[in-house]
């Protein structure tokens, strides 16, 4: 089976003072996180969607599905974990226990706050997912990257053409994922944040999938006013 992990645990701290966490903020005449459900919906070849998000939010999160998806059987709401990691792996947990594990289950794991991805940027995932078994998607680095160790010197300048800035999908085949994440130790879990790069490290390759500069992570209010705008130019 193909799984879609929608992972919806951010409180939006850089988002300013706001009463939602950032996934609940309208988008449009819609919350952000519908417009990212309603993609992963669209795809005939995703056969369960998980959204994982804070045990406090699942009522309201479960209250807003209603409101604005009339066929909610694909969607099931997981309580998230206290890091990244923790809410990826509850989510397999649940899947495991509820549907059972195959050697050929892919999972996409996804941002919330991440809603102009496409079916051709989910397909790519799916098909990289089954062909490699670990892809991340990425855009080119259009600017220069800076690196710094003190954030008052430069350390290095990296070969612009060797960086890519880092989006989501990141897609899985679903028991390498699983059986990774069980091996890593807490101090790792707290180092090792990000899934793709923890495999990296550990010595599996991971492939790359072209993302869209639009695949934009809503973080800040600013992010929100540019995203309002996409949103406003589509309906033209």
């Amino acid at each position: 089976m193909i799984y879609a992990e929608i992972l919806a645990g951010g409180k939006g701290t850089r988002m300013g003072n706001t009463e939602l966490p950032k996934q609940f903020l309208m988008l449009g005449d819609k919350p952000i996180f519908i417009h990212t459900v309603e993609q992963f919906m669209l795809n005939r070849r995703i056969d369960k969607i998980l959204i994982c998000c804070p045990e406090a939010w699942i009522s309201y999160t479960k209250d807003t599905l209603k409101k604005y998806i009339a066929d909610r059987s694909k969607i099931v709401v997981v309580k998230g974990g206290a890091s990244r990691n923790d809410t990826i792996m509850n989510g397999l947990n649940f899947i495991e226990s509820e549907y059972g594990l195959n050697d050929d289950d892919i999972v996409l794991t996804h941002d919330a706050v991440r809603p102009f991805l496409t079916q051709r940027i989910i397909d790519d995932n799916i098909d990289g997912a089954i062909k490699y078994g670990a892809v991340d998607t990425v855009v080119e680095a259009f600017d220069t990257i800076v690196h710094s160790t003190d954030g008052e010197t430069i350390t290095d300048i990296p070969v612009r053409s060797e960086m890519y800035q880092g989006q989501t999908p990141q897609s899985f085949n679903l028991p390498l994922l699983k059986n990774f994440l069980a091996s890593l130790s807490e101090d790792e879990k707290n180092i090792l944040t990000d899934a793709c790069k923890a495999l990296v490290i550990k010595g599996t390759p991971v492939h790359l999938v072209r993302g869209e500069v639009y695949n934009m992570k809503i973080t800040t209010q600013h992010d929100l006013k540019v995203a309002n705008g996409l949103v406003e130019g589509q309906k033209i």
